[in-house]
């Protein structure tokens, strides 16, 4: 009986209990629960991701940047691919075209190489005294202002020309790790132009549950091809107008400095200043300024020319990246992956803003800040036209009430 009426009022103190008569109609606003936020947390777990990544990457790069490199070589080559299909050229001649089509193009490449490098070699011994004499110089004046004697040896040996060699060579890696890498890349070159020949079907298949992905790998491919090509092409004619320059002036080592010139155009803000600075060391120690200044003047018109009228109107809005982001992107992808990520550094910030930004609908808002300025300068000319119209508003009120002051004290 006793434990019967404790379970009656135990439920009715449970059960929800109805607003005193005195409140009348009035509702009761029951507090929502607390909103709990993860952002923080998946920030810092995206950082400790990416940090873990970067390191990685940089751990293998001897594989990586290979492979990044045959991938990028592929994109660039897949028209040739195109075109043949489109004519009936069966698949697997094709294949073996963009195959034979980018073996051509390294093939060159590393003759050029091998020709600039042997050159190099042959030139130091002729400047070697001049360039003892400037390490003489240089070592004297560290020396004056305080550094030691083991750093001042350093950079007096610095400038032997028996050193030089090494250094060069040793950027981009010894004799074994040169084969490794063309081993790699002839590879992956074989694996991928063979694999691209599913790439169209793949799209299609793909496109009815992830069409922002297959727009934004498309886009991609498109704007790395745009950009490798244009950028190649200019290249050359940048070499080529600078070697021509070099030839004319008398500066020994045109065509090591023209080649020089073609690589770093590749190298978006800092390829200029490393093309310049060799060229115009060695028509220093030729001719002196004399010399070395129409070298510096000559290089700057051929860069802005190029760089900076010719090539932002072949390239368009296929890269859309800052000027701040790139140069980043520069020093980033070198640290990473080394001459080879310096080279490439547009095409992989663009391969990282296609995984992170443009398949993904939600961060499309980054895009305006990373460098996608269309739409800002649209946004821009309609303010500043808009100011425009204000101050001349502004300047006729005033001329307005000028004329009105004017014939009220007439």
């Amino acid at each position: 009986m006793w434990r019967r009426r404790s379970r009656t009022r135990s439920r009715a103190q449970d059960a929800p209990q109805s607003p005193p008569a005195d409140m009348g109609t009035e509702s009761v606003v029951i507090p929502a629960p607390p909103v709990i936020s993860y952002r923080n947390t998946a920030i810092l777990i995206g950082l400790g991701g990416a940090t873990v990544t970067v390191f990685g990457v940089a751990a293998i790069a001897g594989i990586a940047a290979p492979i990044l490199l045959a991938l990028v070589l592929t994109i660039c080559a897949h028209p040739v691919r195109r075109g043949l299909e489109r004519r009936g050229v069966p698949r697997g001649l094709a294949t073996g075209s963009v195959v034979a089509t980018v073996f051509i193009v390294l093939a060159a490449f590393v003759a050029a190489f091998g020709l600039a490098l042997g050159q190099f070699a042959a030139l130091l011994p002729q400047f070697s005294s001049q360039l003892s004499d400037i390490g003489a110089s240089v070592a004297t004046w560290l020396d004056g202002i305080g550094f030691g004697t083991a750093q001042v040896q350093a950079v007096e040996a610095s400038f032997d020309p028996s050193n030089l060699v090494p250094v060069v060579s040793g950027l981009f890696g010894s004799i074994t790790n040169i084969t490794v890498a063309l081993v790699i890349v002839l590879t992956m070159l074989i694996l991928m132009a063979a694999d691209a020949g599913y790439l169209p079907t793949l799209l299609t298949q793909l496109r009815p549950a992830r069409p922002t992905l297959v727009e934004a790998l498309t886009n991609f491919a498109s704007s790395v091809r745009r950009y490798m090509v244009a950028t190649t092409l200019l290249g050359i004619a940048q070499g080529a107008l600078n070697a021509l320059a070099l030839v004319l002036l008398g500066v020994p080592g045109a065509f090591l400095w023209g080649l020089l010139s073609f690589l770093c155009s590749f190298i978006p803000n800092v390829g200029y200043f490393i093309a310049i600075i060799p060229p115009t060391v060695f028509a220093f120690l030729t001719g002196g300024w004399e010399l070395a200044l129409p070298v510096i003047v000559i290089y700057a018109i051929v860069n802005a020319v190029v760089q900076s009228i010719v090539q932002p109107r072949v390239v368009g809005n296929a890269v859309a990246l800052s000027q701040s982001l790139t140069f980043a992107s520069v020093l980033f992808w070198a640290i990473v992956l080394g001459a080879i990520g310096a080279i490439l550094a547009i095409p992989l910030t663009l391969l990282v803003r296609t995984i992170l930004v443009d398949a993904d609908p939600a961060a499309a808002w980054w895009r305006p800040l990373i460098g996608d300025l269309d739409e800002t300068r649209t946004l821009m000319k309609v303010e500043d036209a808009r100011q425009r119209a204000l101050r001349k508003a502004g300047r006729a009120a005033k001329s307005g009430s000028g004329r009105a002051a004017k014939k009220a004290e007439e």
